[in-house]
């Protein structure tokens, strides 16, 4: 059975990971597909290939996981690739609430399956969101995401990390 993680993933974080590495032994196959919204274009902090560049890196060491993007519907891209399970990861019930209503309107339009995985409980407070508000700052948010995600972030935020630590950055860097 294959299974398809979709998601911004801007960027990918720890509690994604955890959910993506305990499916990735139930799953013969699984894709993490990156959604691509062109009504949010200019929102996500990392491009569209960024962030795939960042998911190949940090998902290399998964051999049965492969990564995608898409636009439009899901249950449409699901048709295309021949696939009918949605992997989600669940924090708290506020985020079932939401992908229950999500996970019935796929069924409904697009006979897609989906099988929730609570992330670890270490994990359920951490959010793309947050990660990217802390690393604006030039948090350290090593132990929140993938050593992949965090060089992207440390890179994107380079000024900030280099002013928070005392150093200069000079304008051609």
């Amino acid at each position: 059975m294959n299974a398809v993680f979709p998601g911004s993933f801007d960027p990918i974080t720890s509690g994604h990971m955890d959910v993506l590495t305990r499916a990735a032994k139930m799953f013969e196959h699984v894709t993490l597909t990156v959604m691509h919204n062109a009504r949010k274009q200019g929102k996500h902090l990392f491009t569209l290939e960024e962030r795939l560049e960042i998911l190949r890196a940090a998902t290399a060491h998964l051999p049965n996981v492969s990564v995608d993007s898409f636009s439009g519907l899901l249950v449409d891209y699901m048709r295309q690739q021949q696939k009918s399970i949605i992997l989600r990861g669940l924090r708290a019930v506020s985020d079932y609430e939401y992908e229950l209503q999500i996970a019935h309107l796929n069924r409904q339009i697009g006979d897609a399956e989906t099988v929730f995985i609570m992330a670890a409980t270490r994990w359920s407070f951490v959010s793309s969101s947050m990660v990217r508000e802390i690393a604006s700052y030039g948090g350290d948010v090593s132990e929140m995401v993938p050593r992949a995600s965090a060089e992207a972030l440390r890179a994107k935020f380079a000024d900030v990390y280099a002013e928070r630590s005392g150093q200069t950055v000079s304008p051609e860097s």
